[in-house]
């Protein structure tokens, strides 16, 4: 995830931080300084950072449950709305999707269940505490925040984990594909209910929460249709096999002028070979004139060490290596290694408005 940095590995899964979260710290740390002092500011960013890293625990619980499955996990990272654990892909087995997605929320109870022991024994919970901005009882506020971390992520909509929960327990039922749009259309039908009682209300933040859930559900739903219906292709179905591609003594203003004369965002850049270098994108080349100039070499900014695919590789299979990559495009070769197509995120967009054209025809006679 660009903007973001490494701060830590854990059981071989990265913890990534996003630069907005720090400004998030900042801006916490600044309004509560101006009206509370520094003694206001040092406990709110201290609170903060427990709350996130009860968000971390609970994506680990995902992460760790789906390890069990032979699942594993690129990164988590945490942002400003929450933390994202990057799978390389989800479970379909109903009761496996049901355990990954309950794992994260039995890690709040967990630490509900022990929060409530040492509070028990140390004077009880002081909700008024919570909202004290001179020095709030973090324990206390530590425990509500986890009640409403694992209320908010058991809403049977996506993104969120009851969604994924009410998807694998209708999928036990009726086909995977079937149980999505359910789900999907439940967690849509609440996300239009809250936003409704958001607008009503004046309730900023809670109406931005309805549009993520609603589109969140809209894109899974999408992402799944998209998935299935290029199951049983090859990449060969749908790669790119008309393309420019730049040598590795080529220059970035070489480059800029075969972005300006094509439609083409990726370039794959050759060795003396003919083999792959690396791969230059549209950013990396902006970002190259920028820092570098249009003389720089554009093997001073591509990238590198891109998985190839083969062109026999399953269609479905392909679209993970591309996601988990985290590039735009991989190359497609043979098996000498020559490159024979460049495979994209659009190409499957693309593939699958093709595939349900045909599936639904509407054929009439022309006039």
């Amino acid at each position: 995830m660009r903007w973001s940095f490494k701060i830590a590995r854990v059981a071989g899964i990265d913890v990534r931080v996003h630069a907005t979260f720090l400004l998030l710290l900042g801006g916490i740390a600044y309004i509560y300084g101006v009206h509370s002092g520094i003694r206001g500011a040092f406990y709110a960013v201290m609170g903060t950072v427990l709350v996130f890293l009860c968000v971390l625990l609970h994506e680990f619980g995902h992460a760790l449950a789906a390890k069990a499955y032979g699942i594993s996990t690129a990164d988590i990272s945490l942002l400003p709305i929450g933390g994202v654990a990057r799978m390389e892909r989800m479970p379909e087995k109903p009761l496996q999707e049901l355990v990954v997605a309950l794992a994260g929320p039995l890690v709040n109870v967990i630490i509900l269940l022990a929060l409530g022991v040492v509070l028990a024994f140390s004077g009880g919970v002081n909700l008024e505490s919570v909202s004290d901005p001179e020095g709030p009882d973090l324990l206390t506020m530590l425990l509500v925040a986890n009640l409403i971390m694992l209320l908010f992520n058991l809403i049977p909509a996506f993104p969120l984990d009851g969604g994924r929960v009410l998807r694998a327990l209708l999928a036990t039922k009726m086909p995977y594909a079937r149980a999505t749009r359910i789900a999907a259309s439940i967690g849509q039908g609440l996300a239009f209910a809250i936003g409704t009682f958001a607008a009503f209300k004046g309730l900023l933040l809670l109406g931005l929460i309805a549009i993520f859930i609603y589109i969140g559900a809209e894109n899974e739903s999408a992402f799944v249709q998209m998935r299935l219906a290029s199951s049983g292709f090859p990449v060969s179905s749908a790669m790119m096999t008309r393309f420019n591609t730049l040598d590795h003594h080529s220059t970035l203003d070489q480059a800029v002028d075969a972005l300006l004369g094509t439609s083409q965002r990726q370039f794959p850049v050759l060795d003396d070979n003919g083999g792959m270098a690396g791969l230059l994108t549209k950013h990396n080349l902006l970002l190259g004139l920028r820092r570098f100039g249009p003389g720089t070499l554009v093997t001073e900014v591509m990238v590198r060490g891109l998985p190839s695919l083969l062109p026999h590789t399953n269609l479905e299979r392909a679209f993970t290596v591309l996601q988990q990559s985290g590039s735009q495009a991989l190359p497609v070769v043979d098996q000498t290694g020559r490159l024979i197509g460049l495979f994209t995120a659009e190409n499957v967009s693309e593939f699958f408005l093709v595939q349900n054209a045909l599936a639904r025809p509407d054929r009439r006679s022309a006039p």
